[in-house]
């Protein structure tokens, strides 16, 4: 359990009872913040999966909070400690007296006239402000959130998203979502969160090798053309001139960083957004990624291993947090934890060396959330962090 001045809490529980462990998480929430909190955040995990079907009414009731968020997932984190065998509550709680929070549960729709999206409460269909977070949480079988990301770029530039896609489900329909007293098994769940300074932080895991190269020929997600050579060519040129353990390492996983804002003279960590490499064409030369370029884009190859992966969150989180965190969510990526590193709980104790032993809980995710640069992504293998201040 952790203390932060009375306005922040985070408890886990292992019991095999969801009820019994809720209860016991939330009793430890609210004894360290003195009383009922405003806001509790939930994750539960999917070894509960046959308790849920009542316990979404239930949720605020044992929290004794009216404004609830949270999800399933495959293994949670909190109190230091990452419980990847699914067994496991957490439970966040704060007390916000001038925050303002909006609630809402998202559906996509597709109708003659197009795609939507529906369920914005009226409130959030008038102009946002510059310092308004979104925290979202989607089931990754219902929701196109790359979608809903695109749309709210546009529509509200500058504005951070932060959360992650809910895990631990083999199939559509057994992930749940909680928002309120209310409990879905499609869609998305979220809070607007106004009045409050969150900072987001997304370390996804990779360091650059090479030297940074222009895209001179390229066609939807395939990059044919890399300083007017082709693509294949100049990726086996950067080959040649690693060292041995980092050749391995690029056999191992093959990424590319796309630099997102080029009007920057020097482009340092967290300026690219890693996509995976899917292909290797050795007829034309071209190299197929998991995005989208064109032509004049920058991109430089990247690596991900314990090694980088360690090292990124560890200088981001010294080097991007303006101002001393009081608590956090994070959302790790499910290819994270153990599959990853050698050592367990290697997100929560890099948290707890860097930025003290502040009330964070997060889930393992099947894809997470967070802004690079001035935009929002859905990221794999990544852990983005929404940090209270």
């Amino acid at each position: 359990m952790h203390l932060s001045k009375n306005q922040f809490a985070a408890a886990l529980s292992t019991r095999t009872n969801l009820q019994q462990a809720i209860v016991e998480a939330s009793d430890r929430v609210r004894a360290t913040l003195g009383s009922a909190a405003d806001v509790a955040v939930v994750f539960i995990g999917s070894q509960y999966e046959s308790q849920l079907d009542d316990v979404g009414p239930q949720l605020s009731k044992l929290l004794n909070v009216e404004c609830v968020l949270g999800c399933t997932a495959e293994g949670v984190i909190a109190e230091g400690r990452e419980i990847e065998d699914g067994t496991g509550v957490a439970v966040w709680a704060a007390k916000l007296p001038d925050a303002h929070i909006t609630s809402f549960h998202l559906e996509f729709q597709r109708t003659p006239e197009g795609s939507a999206f529906v369920g914005w409460p009226d409130e959030l269909v008038e102009e946002w402000q510059a310092s308004d977070t979104l925290l979202l949480l989607a089931d990754p079988y219902t929701f196109p959130a790359d979608y809903l990301l695109e749309r709210l770029n546009e529509d509200h530039p500058g504005c951070p998203v932060l959360g992650g896609m809910a895990s631990g489900a083999s199939r559509p329909g057994d992930n749940r979502l909680f928002v309120g007293q209310q409990m879905y098994s499609d869609g998305a769940v979220g809070w607007r969160v106004r009045d409050l300074s969150i900072q987001p932080v997304v370390s996804q895991g990779c360091r650059p090798i090479g030297d940074r190269l222009v895209v001179t020929a390229a066609e939807r997600n395939v990059i044919k053309q890399l300083g007017g050579r082709p693509a294949l060519e100049q990726l086996r040129r950067i080959f040649v001139e690693l060292p041995t353990h980092e050749q391995a390492a690029l056999q191992r996983g093959l990424h590319v960083g796309r630099v997102v804002s080029e009007y920057q003279d020097e482009f340092q960590m967290g300026d690219f957004l890693i996509r995976n490499v899917l292909g290797l064409d050795h007829e034309s030369g071209s190299i197929a990624i998991g995005d989208f370029v064109r032509p004049g884009q920058t991109v430089q190859f990247h690596i991900r291993d314990e090694a980088a992966a360690d090292g990124e969150l560890r200088q981001l989180l010294v080097g991007q947090v303006e101002s001393q965190p009081k608590a956090g969510l994070i959302f790790s990526c499910n290819g994270r934890g153990t599959r990853l590193f050698s050592q367990a709980d290697h997100d929560a104790e890099a948290v707890k060396a860097t930025l003290g032993d502040i009330p964070l809980v997060g889930f393992f995710a099947q894809g997470e959330i967070g802004p690079v640069g001035s935009a929002n992504f859905l990221h794999g293998f990544t852990a983005s962090l929404a940090l209270f201040s």
